[in-house]
């Protein structure tokens, strides 16, 4: 397995949250899904930071949610690959560091952590301080903060890593590579990519490793071509990557892109159409957490 990239690329942000069970006295906590009570949980202090493979680690759940009000504000939550909003960044109190968050992890407030009203949990993002210029990069692991004038808070590791002492504006950007990982690992167990490891590079271009054979006769047939692609998994050993690859023949035009040390297994060719049948297929056959490209850029797989 190769050794962690340094997170000097994904420095420091992300707000964990409380555990409540409402939203209305607090600007943190639960969406008012009803699904669990974070409350009943102990709090717990959490031991410190060592190291930063928390970043990508796989979470108690994947959380969206559905659409919830807080004091007569609607938010939806949702997928959003293009996430890319400026606001203010606030300071997560101290108090609920050991507290439980939305989906189930603990809040460490020495850790870069994040909160967001709608996008899932966990999500990675990057967080950039529009006053100085510096930048960190969180794991968003709670719903909050319920206050309209800021985006998002920031644990106090994170806001300290880029200057943040009360409140500050900041750049909040998905990192979609890095989130779809930690979905992948959460949500399809199948520990695509350890979660020890860290992808270095974004946007790099793709350079085809193989090509696909003939899809079988029983499969469908894929269209001539397409705008969308849809990614199954990346890994860094490229046997894992060619075994994936003979079973997602089934589902259509199958290659592997290697992009810098990974080899990714997609689905390629596809109509909007198509690549609706695929996730599909992919997530109530086979367990899994696709992504969907188009024309070779992140998009929400929902979306279509």
């Amino acid at each position: 397995m190769k050794k962690l990239v340094s997170l000097a690329v994904l420095t420091a942000l992300v707000a964990g949250c409380a555990d409540l069970s409402q939203t209305g006295g607090s600007d943190y906590g639960s969406d008012g899904i009803g699904e669990e009570t974070l409350a009943t949980e102990a709090k717990t202090t959490p031991a410190p930071v060592n190291d930063d493979s928390y970043l990508l680690a796989a979470a108690p759940r994947y959380y969206v949610g559905n659409a919830y009000k807080v004091e007569d504000t609607q938010y939806i939550p949702a997928e959003d690959w293009t996430y890319n909003q400026v606001g203010m960044a606030g300071i997560i109190p101290t108090e609920l560091n050991g507290t439980k968050t939305s989906n189930g992890e603990t809040y460490n407030m020495n850790q870069m952590l994040g909160t967001s009203k709608t996008l899932p949990l966990p999500t990675i993002a990057k967080v950039t301080n529009l006053e100085n210029g510096e930048s960190v990069v969180v794991r968003i692991n709670n719903r909050g903060p319920f206050v309209n004038t800021r985006i998002i808070d920031l644990s106090a590791a994170a806001a300290e890593k880029i200057g943040i002492t009360n409140q500050s504006k900041v750049q909040v950007q998905i990192m979609p590579e890095q989130t779809m990982l930690v979905k992948t690992a959460t949500v399809g167990k199948t520990a695509m990519v350890p979660a020890t490891e860290t992808v270095a590079k974004q946007q790099v271009v793709a350079e085809p490793v193989k090509t696909s054979e003939p899809a079988p006769a029983s499969a469908p047939a894929p269209v001539a071509s397409g705008d969308y692609s849809v990614q199954v998994a990346a890994f860094y050993a490229e046997d894992s990557a060619n075994t994936l690859l003979q079973k997602m023949r089934n589902y259509g035009d199958a290659i592997i892109v290697k992009e810098g040390d990974m080899y990714k297994v997609r689905i390629v060719n596809l109509d909007a159409a198509g690549a609706r049948r695929v996730i599909d297929a992919l997530r109530n056959g086979e367990g899994m957490a696709p992504g969907l490209l188009k024309n070779g850029r992140w998009i929400n797989a929902d979306s279509i």
